[in-house]
Order: C-alpha cells, then sequence, then structure tokens
C-alpha cells in the first residue's frame, strides 16, 4: 500500500511540474517579454536590472510604451537609471529612444531594433 502511495506522489509531482507556467513560454509579444529583451539586449554587461512602466498609450496595434531601467553594470558600484520609449507594433518591438533625464536637453535620434 505504501509503494502505490510513493508512485502516487510522484506522478502528481511529475504532472505538477510538466503543467507549470514557464516565463520561457510566455508569448513572445507580451508587453514584459518585449522590454525584458530590450533591457537585456541594451545592457549585455548588466549584473543587475528592472524596468518599471511610466505610461503606454495604444493606437490600433501600435503602442508606445514609456518605460525606466535602473541597471547595475558588473564594476559599477551604483546604478544606473535610464529612460526610453519603445514602439511596439503587431507585437514587436520597432524602435526605441533614450529619453535624458536632465531637463532641456535634446533626445537622441531613433534607433531602428
Amino acid at each position: 500500500m505504501t509503494k502505490r502511495w510513493i508512485i502516487m506522489a510522484a506522478l502528481l509531482s511529475a504532472g505538477a511540474l510538466w503543467f507549470e507556467p514557464s516565463p520561457s513560454l510566455a508569448a513572445a509579444s507580451d508587453v514584459g517579454t518585449i522590454i525584458e529583451k530590450f533591457v537585456a539586449e541594451r545592457f549585455p554587461e548588466a549584473a543587475t536590472h528592472y524596468w518599471i512602466i511610466n505610461e503606454t498609450q495604444w493606437d490600433g496595434d501600435e503602442m508606445i510604451v514609456d518605460v525606466h531601467t535602473i541597471v547595475t553594470e558588473r564594476r559599477e558600484p551604483e546604478p544606473t537609471l535610464n529612460r526610453f520609449l519603445l514602439l511596439i507594433v503587431a507585437g514587436e518591438l520597432k524602435g526605441s529612444q533614450n529619453i535624458p533625464l536632465e531637463p532641456g536637453t535634446e533626445c537622441r535620434p531613433e534607433q531602428p531594433v
């Protein structure tokens, strides 16, 4: 009887792992996945990073996302704050623009993705 319970517990555990959602299975068009991929590609040497969505604007299948990134480089003790506008069209990142944090500073040209 004990052997049956052990087998049942093992099967249930394996089944729970099989159906557990995984971040790698997230839809490629998910806004969080798009931002995470952008930040990881933009700062490949980062030791840690996180991001905050400030605002989003929708127009049909186009979305503009205003996002802050906080990145700590491997050899830097202090994190760096950046602000970006991301253009997402039909679930794909089509462009990004770095927005200066200092008032009165000019924006850099849009960077193709």
